[in-house]
C-alpha cells in the first residue's frame, strides 16, 4: 500500500501558492484549496498566506474536529515525501488532544448569555441617563458607560467570531451583528478580515494589518524602507509627514488612542462599500445603519453641543483602554518581515504576543485577552479557559526555550512606549533614514 502513494517534495509543494493553484498539506497529505478558498469561513487571505505549507497547526488551532470530514474531497491523492514534525509541534498537537479530551472546547460557562445581558442593562442605564437626567455629571458618567458597554460588547464579538458562543451557529451569527454592527457601529466582516489575518501572520510586518499603522506609528524601523502591505495590497509610504508623525508617536500613541475608533469606523465603511466580496455584506451594512441611527439620536437628546462633545469624547476616551490594551499585546514584541511559516507555527506565536498579568477578579476587564499567548496558540478556547492552561503553556515554552511573557498593565505600557520611542528617534534623523545598525535593530525593534 505504500508504494501505491504518490508523492511530492515540500519544494514541488511550494510553488503551487497562488490564489489560481493554491495547495497546502495537513498531516503529510496535499490538498487543493484553490476553489474552496473562495468560500472558506474564514476568508481566502488565510489561506492565501500559507499557501504551498504544511497548514496543520494552523488547521488545528482553528477547526473543530467536525471539520476533517471535508477535507477528503479536496485531497489531491499525493502525499509529502519530505514531510517531518518538529518535537515542538509534537508537544503542541498533544496539548490540544489533551484539552479537547477534557471538553475544554465546550465548556463556555454561559459567559456570552452574562455578558449580552450586562451589556443590555448598562445600554439602558445609558439611554435613561441621557433622557431623564438633566446633570451635566450623569451625562458625563452615562458617557464614560457606554465607553465601557463597548468594550464588553467588543470581547462578546470576538469570542464568537472565533468559536460558537450561542446554541446554533444562526443564534452566533445574530450575537456578532448585534455585539459588533448594531452596538458598535464597528463590521463583524470587516473584524474577520482583519483579525483572521492577524492571527496567521501574527506581527508580520508586511501580512499582519494589526501592525501596519504608517503614516501614525511604525513599531520598527523596517517601516522607514516604504514596505508594501501583502494584506492591503498597497505601499506603505514612509514620506515626510509620516516621518513628522512617528518622530513623536511615543507622545501621540495615548491621544490617537483616544480617537482611534473613528478609524475603525471609517475601516468599516471601507470595506462595506467596497468591491471586495463580503460575506453577508447586506447584513453588516444593515447592522451598521442601525447603529448610525440609534447612536448620533441618542446624542443628540443631550441639551447642548459642549455636552454632546463631552458625552462622545468621554465614551471614546473610556474605549481607548480596550484599544491600548491590543497595542501592548504585540507592539512591543518580535516583528518579522515575509509571509508566515506553517512549519513555526507554535514559534511566531510565542515571539509575536505578550501577556497582561493580572488577578483572576478582573479576568472579566480584560475579555480573556490578557492571556494574548493562550489565545493566539489556541484561539478556539473559551476564554474562561485560558486562565487554566496559562502554566501548561508556561512549562511548554520554558521546555523548548521559547519566549513567555507576562508583563502588569503598566510593565506592559512602559516596553510600548519604549518601543515607539526608539523608532521615534531613529525617525527624527533625517540624514539616516535606515537603522544605525543591525544591534540597534535588534535591541529596540524586539522588546
Amino acid at each position: 500500500m505504500e508504494a501505491e502513494k504518490k508523492y511530492i517534495t515540500a519544494e514541488e509543494l511550494r510553488t503551487h501558492n497562488k490564489a489560481e493553484d493554491l495547495w497546502i498539506s495537513i498531516q503529510g497529505k496535499v490538498y487543493d484549496v484553490t476553489e474552496w478558498a473562495k468560500q472558506h469561513p474564514g476568508g481566502d487571505v488565510p489561506l492565501l498566506n500559507l499557501a504551498g505549507q504544511d497548514v496543520t497547526d494552523a488547521f488545528i488551532a482553528y477547526h473543530p474536529g467536525t471539520a476533517w470530514q471535508y477535507l477528503d474531497k479536496l485531497f489531491t491523492g499525493y502525499f509529502v515525501q519530505d514531510f517531518e514534525v518538529s518535537e515542538i509541534s509534537k508537544d503542541y498537537r498533544r496539548l490540544y488532544i489533551e484539552f479537547a479530551k477534557q471538553g475544554m472546547f465546550e465548556k463556555k460557562q454561559h459567559v456570552a448569555s452574562c455578558a449580552l445581558t450586562c451589556v443590555a442593562l448598562m445600554f439602558v442605564v445609558v439611554v435613561y441617563g441621557v433622557l431623564c437626567c438633566e446633570s451635566v455629571w450623569a451625562h458625563l458618567g452615562s458617557g464614560m458607560l457606554l465607553g465601557f458597554l463597548w468594550i464588553q460588547s467588543a470581547y462578546v464579538g470576538h469570542d464568537s467570531g472565533h468559536y460558537q458562543v450561542m446554541t446554533s451557529p444562526k443564534f452566533n451569527k445574530i450575537a456578532q451583528l448585534i455585539s459588533g454592527n448594531c452596538l458598535t457601529g464597528i463590521s463583524i466582516a470587516w473584524w474577520k478580515w482583519t483579525h483572521n489575518a492577524h492571527h496567521i501572520a501574527c506581527n508580520s510586518l508586511d501580512y499582519d494589518p494589526d501592525l501596519q499603522h504608517i503614516p501614525v506609528f511604525a513599531v520598527s524601523t523596517r517601516l522607514f524602507n516604504s514596505i508594501t502591505s501583502v494584506f492591503y495590497g498597497r505601499k506603505l509610504d514612509f514620506d515626510p509627514v509620516a516621518r513628522f508623525l512617528v518622530s513623536y508617536q511615543h507622545w501621540t500613541f495615548y491621544p490617537v488612542m483616544c480617537v482611534a475608533r473613528v478609524n475603525l469606523y471609517l475601516q468599516t465603511l471601507l470595506l462595506l462599500f467596497s468591491k471586495r466580496k463580503v460575506p453577508d455584506r447586506a447584513l453588516n451594512i444593515m447592522g451598521t445603519l442601525v447603529f448610525w441611527t440609534w447612536f448620533p439620536l441618542l446624542v443628540s437628546y443631550l441639551p447642548n453641543w459642549p455636552e454632546r462633545v463631552m458625552f462622545v469624547m468621554a465614551s471614546f476616551t473610556v474605549t481607548a483602554i480596550q484599544h491600548i490594551q491590543f497595542c501592548l499585546n504585540h507592539f512591543a514584541a518580535n516583528v518579522y518581515l515575509g509571509p508566515p511559516k506553517g512549519n513555526d507555527w507554535f514559534e511566531k506565536q510565542t515571539s509575536g504576543t505578550l501577556d497582561i498579568a493580572c488577578s483572576s477578579w478582573m479576568d472579566w476587564f480584560h475579555g480573556g485577552l490578557q492571556f494574548q499567548l493562550e489565545h493566539h496558540l489556541f484561539p478556539r478556547l473559551p476564554r474562561c479557559q485560558l486562565r487554566k492552561i496559562s502554566p501548561v503553556v508556561r512549562d511548554l515554552c520554558k521546555k523548548h526555550n521559547m519566549p513567555y511573557r507576562s508583563l502588569s498593565f503598566f510593565e506592559a505600557n512602559v516596553w510600548t512606549i519604549r518601543t515607539l520611542r526608539g523608532a521615534a528617534l531613529q525617525a527624527r534623523d533625517l540624514t539616516n533614514p535606515v537603522p544605525k545598525n543591525l544591534l540597534w535593530e535588534a535591541l529596540n525593534t524586539h522588546g
